[in-house]
C-alpha cells in the first residue's frame, strides 16, 4: 500500500524511515495562516486535516494510506509555531528559557482500501521541560540556523536537544509525529502497522 506523508519536513520522513516506514513525501500547499482555532490542539488537528485532505484530492491511487501532520508549541498560554525571523527565534529562546510547555502534534490519516476511503483526525501531546540557557548559548543556537523553521524554536534531535531536560510523554511527538499514535490510528482504521515495514 502507498504510503504518503503529507509534509516538507525532514524530520518527520527521517523518523518515519528510521522506523522501517517507507513513505513519499508530498507537499500540500496549503496556506497554513488561512486557518485558526481557539487552541493549540484544535489548531493543529485542523491543519493536519487540510494538509491530509489537500494532498489525497490530488492522488487516484485506490489503495493508499495519507498521513497529514501539523505542530505547534503552546508555553504560557502562548502559541508558538516557527519563528521564521531571527527576532522572534530570539524572543521564543528567552520566553521558555527554565520554563515547561506543551509540544501538541496534530495528526489526520486517509485510508483507501477495498474500495472505501475512512479518516481519522487525533492529537498528540508531549510536555517538554527547558533548561535555563544564557545569552550566549541563545546567540549559538540562532547561529546554528535551526530554530527558524521549527514549531516552537527547538528541536530535540539536533542542537536544540542539549536544552530539553525532561519529556513527559512521547519524543517521536517532539520530532513531529507520533509512532505510538501512528500506530493506534492505522490499527483503528484496518492497516496493521507492521504491515507497511
Amino acid at each position: 500500500m502507498r504510503l504518503i506523508l503529507a509534509s516538507a519536513s525532514p524530520a518527520r520522513l527521517k523518523v518515519l524511515r528510521d522506523a522501517g516506514l517507507h513513505p513519499e513525501a508530498v507537499v500540500s500547499g496549503v496556506d497554513e495562516d488561512a486557518i485558526t482555532a481557539d487552541t493549540g490542539p484544535a489548531l493543529v488537528k485542523a491543519l493536519a486535516r487540510a494538509k491530509a485532505e489537500a494532498v489525497a484530492g490530488t492522488l487516484l491511487d485506490p489503495e493508499l494510506i495519507v498521513v497529514g501532520c501539523d505542530s505547534v508549541f503552546e508555553c504560557a498560554g502562548q502559541l508558538f509555531g516557527k519563528p521564521l525571523t531571527l527576532q522572534r527565534a530570539r524572543e521564543r529562546c528567552h520566553q521558555v528559557s527554565g520554563q515547561s510547555g506543551l509540544l501538541h502534534t496534530g495528526h489526520h490519516l486517509i485510508v483507501r482500501q477495498r474500495g472505501t476511503e475512512t479518516a481519522g483526525n487525533e492529537v498528540a501531546t508531549t510536555k517538554v521541560r527547558f533548561g535555563t540557557f544564557s545569552n550566549d548559548e541563545i546567540e549559538a543556537y540562532l547561529a546554528t540556523g535551526e530554530p527558524l523553521q521549527v514549531a516552537g524554536g527547538f528541536t530535540i534531535d539536533g542542537y536544540g536537544g542539549a536544552f530539553v531536560e525532561a519529556l513527559e510523554g512521547d519524543h517521536s511527538n517532539v520530532i513531529g509525529i507520533s509512532l505510538p499514535l501512528l500506530r493506534r490510528m492505522l490499527n483503528g482504521l484496518g492497516v496493521a502497522y507492521h504491515s507497511l515495514w
